[in-house]
């Protein structure tokens, strides 16, 4: 059915305000201006978040609203329904949906663009959920920048020197790119901490863990090499192929059996498709659900899907699905913005590709490592390198000078050393912030 022959204006519904869901939204709302059609959003959010840079609202260069891009200013052509997604009938079509005081609604659709992203990966490890924090919300990144000064505030005025230390010692799990860069900024901010403490910053004790045996394979041997030498330079314990068996309120059991004794666990170890995929009964791969090269879903016209919920198949590598990574669902959303226009008459659909720009990460004062594409940097220039691409990767001009000046506050002053309180452990737990419990 095309646009031209329908009855009535369509409805499209982009379940999801994260990287794809948002660029598809936005770029829908265009294309289809003065058609009459209606896009309408769905998400629990009225704001779409840059995480990526999450680690630097944790380590107090960022402000939080920094990092969140108001939807009503993004695309005032898009509809928001505030509220989470609990079902999706396809035959229906339509979406149930839950608001923050328990309202519900059934939103109907023409179009579906599913994109609800993804949500940490948890594992059933004893005391996880309790005692461990993720790094994929604002509440869970102001939490470690507050619980990092509050603990190290505690443990100046301790008398017990061994629960002193526990409260000196943060432990990281997951050396990929965003556990690696969550640890340095901690450290950097630690550092800042203790010299106005007039503390030994060795006093303050870091431990990266990993069960793989590199530190951040995705930038490649000769720069993950160099950010082991950066990380153990400034006093990182960097442990690999050790993972975590058990934590409490007080400790951390590894898989060598060493207890060591923390009040901070940050749990960083990848994402899991969001479980709104397995609520849906139809195809998936590796958790994700199965889409074609055109975003669409088999057996179901109208159904497209993208993001980190979608198994999008790689065409530069055969048989394999691209990974759950911003670069990619900003280039999805896209994609998928354009073949729902072809499926309503306007323009011409084409299938998802994409050409790898490499990777930036941000390690903390003066060093960075990068691969823009596949040009290997380090040090300051991949600094430099790493901060443009985040300010021109910035989906809104607003965001990009509260960025760009913060930025430039770092280069002439220290971050700042306050713990603010606003987020207490409840809101920063798995469970509130991303509503998911343990899974394999």
């Amino acid at each position: 059915m095309t646009y031209e022959s329908a009855g009535e204006p369509p409805r499209i519904v982009v379940v999801g305000s994260g990287f794809a869901g948002f660029e598809c939204a936005r770029r829908l709302s265009r294309s289809l201006r003065g058609t009459g059609a209606r896009v309408i959003m769905v998400s629990p959010n009225d704001y779409m978040l840059y995480t990526p840079l999450l680690p630097e609202v944790a380590g107090g260069i960022l402000d939080a609203r920094f990092v969140t891009v108001a939807l009503s200013d993004a695309m005032p052509a898009v509809e928001l329904v505030r509220g989470a997604v609990d079902s999706v009938d396809l035959d229906k079509q339509t979406v149930h949906v839950t608001d923050c005081e328990e309202g519900e609604e059934e939103v109907s659709w023409d179009r579906l663009v599913f994109t609800p992203g993804s949500v940490t990966r948890l594992f059933d490890i004893p005391g996880l959920l309790e005692h461990g924090r993720g790094l994929k919300t604002p509440a869970e990144a102001l939490y470690f920048r507050d619980q990092l000064l509050t603990q190290l505030e505690l443990a100046s005025r301790d008398t017990d020197p061994r629960e002193s230390q526990a409260r000196r010692t943060f432990v990281v799990v997951g050396a990929s790119y965003a556990g690696t860069e969550l640890i340095a900024q901690l450290r950097a901010l630690a550092d800042k901490a203790a010299a106005r403490q007039h503390l030994d910053p060795a006093a303050v004790r870091f431990l990266l863990l990993d069960t793989a045996d590199t530190v951040m394979p995705e930038v490649g041997e000769k720069l993950g090499a160099k950010v082991l030498d950066v990380l153990s330079s400034r006093g990182i314990d960097v442990r690999l192929e050790t993972t975590l068996t058990e934590l409490s309120e007080n400790s951390v059991t590894l898989s060598d059996g060493t207890v060591v004794p923390t009040r901070t666990v940050a749990w960083v170890t990848g994402v899991a498709a969001n479980p709104l995929v397995e609520t849906l009964g139809l195809p998936t791969e590796k958790g994700r659900l199965k889409v074609g090269a055109d975003l669409s879903v088999e057996g179901h016209p109208g159904v497209f899907a993208g993001g980190d919920a979608a198994a999008v198949p790689d065409p530069r590598h055969s048989g394999s699905i691209t990974p759950p990574t911003a670069q990619h669902a900003v280039r999805q959303g896209r994609t998928l913005a354009r073949n729902v226009a072809a499926s309503l008459g306007i323009g011409e659909a084409k299938p998802y590709a994409h050409r790898d720009m490499g990777l930036v990460v941000d390690l903390g004062p003066g060093f960075a490592v990068a691969n823009p594409l596949g040009i290997q940097l380090s040090g300051l220039p991949a600094k430099a390198v790493t901060r443009l691409y985040h300010l021109f990767a910035m989906p809104s001009p607003v965001n990009r000078w509260a960025v760009g000046l913060a930025y430039l506050t770092d280069l002439l002053f220290d971050r700042p050393l306050v713990s603010i309180g606003l987020v207490a452990e409840s809101p920063s737990q798995f469970a509130a912030s991303e509503g998911v419990g343990a899974r394999n």
